[in-house]
């Protein structure tokens, strides 16, 4: 069906991103930004617009009209000094004493820390029914951004994956760009959850288009979800749907299927500035477009937004789907799904 697609050079173009091959310019972690982009509708999912209107008729289990694919990706398990005085003071001012006695102590057992609230987060997902995926990072000491050897969550990846919540990688910083060093984390994390890996999504959405998606297929990943902008939210290459990848390189189909990423916390919030209204209202709209489109709309709420105003964000996001039917899915159960019920081909 993607080769409709391929008659459409303007859409063609949007779908395979053709744009972001041979960039002028990126940012200083070498992603290629939405205002880069010759895209400005990247609000509406027009290459999926286009296959519905092509025959395209995605059904989920149950007879759900779409899907939701809630994510978390784990950066921190523990806050910093700063942020666990700040922490400790606010909750002295609520009177929460017992928490304050304990949050000083946080950074020597971690299991103390607010951070490691893992099973807080599953216990909520699983009161609306749901079972969604974590992305762990699995740095070494001397990365950028370590904070905590994967060994010491061995424990929790166990309880994760045992309850039938999907552990993907998180790739770091540089690993979007390094084939040899996805394969190492890789095998990094499955050493401590002690079963296969199959999603990724790379930290701070570092990503090269197509280069990374080769990588990834090379190192035996099924799905990766990490192709949306940090900058915007919406579809970046006009799918709400989940996709196989086209390299425009090698005039083939990369063996990897995409979810792509439609809304990410800090994006709303720190790169958008939105306040939760105007967040509320726009997020509201993505989760009715892809319902319109029978997509798949695809979050990360980092564990260190499960809190305050930000746990009750998540919370609506949540509720919305599910009281509009939507199927609600881990990234390993949309790409079972997808692979073994939806056939949209590029041949």
């Amino acid at each position: 069906m993607i080769k409709k697609v391929e008659q459409n050079k303007e859409l063609w173009e949007l779908f395979t991103k053709k744009e972001e091959y041979d960039p002028i310019l990126l940012d200083k972690y070498g992603r290629f930004s939405y205002y880069l982009s010759s895209q400005r509708n990247v609000f509406e999912p027009e290459v999926s617009s286009f296959l519905i209107k092509n025959g395209l008729n995605p059904e989920y289990p149950e007879g759900k009209k779409f899907a939701v694919c809630l994510t978390h990706d784990i950066d921190f398990v523990c806050p910093g000094m700063l942020n666990t005085a700040a922490r400790t003071i606010k909750a002295l001012k609520k009177g929460q004493f017992a928490q304050a006695s304990i949050l000083p102590f946080s950074r020597i057992n971690k299991t103390w820390s607010p951070l490691w609230n893992f099973r807080q987060i599953m216990e909520l997902e699983e009161n609306y029914g749901s079972k969604f995926t974590f992305y762990f990072l699995t740095l070494d000491p001397g990365n950028e951004d370590y904070t905590f050897n994967i060994e010491e969550l061995e424990g929790e990846l166990g309880h994760i994956s045992d309850h039938g919540w999907e552990v993907g990688l998180h790739g770091g910083h540089e690993a979007y760009n390094n084939p040899i060093e996805i394969k190492s984390k890789k095998q990094k994390l499955e050493k401590a959850l002690k079963k296969e890996v199959i999603g990724y999504r790379n930290h701070y959405l570092r990503f090269k288009t197509p280069k990374t998606w080769e990588f990834l297929a090379d190192a035996g990943f099924s799905y990766d979800s990490t192709f949306g902008y940090h900058d915007c939210a919406g579809f970046r290459n006009g799918m709400c749907h989940p996709f196989s990848p086209y390299n425009l390189n090698t005039g083939k189909e990369i063996g990897i299927l995409e979810i792509p990423l439609s809304i990410m916390d800090t994006t709303l919030f720190n790169q958008m500035h939105l306040d939760f209204n105007q967040a509320w209202k726009f997020t509201e709209k993505l989760i009715d477009t892809v319902e319109c489109h029978r997509g798949v709309l695809t979050v990360l709420w980092h564990n260190t937004y499960m809190q305050g105003n930000y746990l009750e964000f998540y919370k609506k996001i949540l509720q919305c789907c599910i009281e509009k039917g939507a199927w609600a899915a881990s990234g390993a159960e949309i790409c079972r799904w997808w692979k073994n019920n939806i056939k949209v081909k590029t041949g």
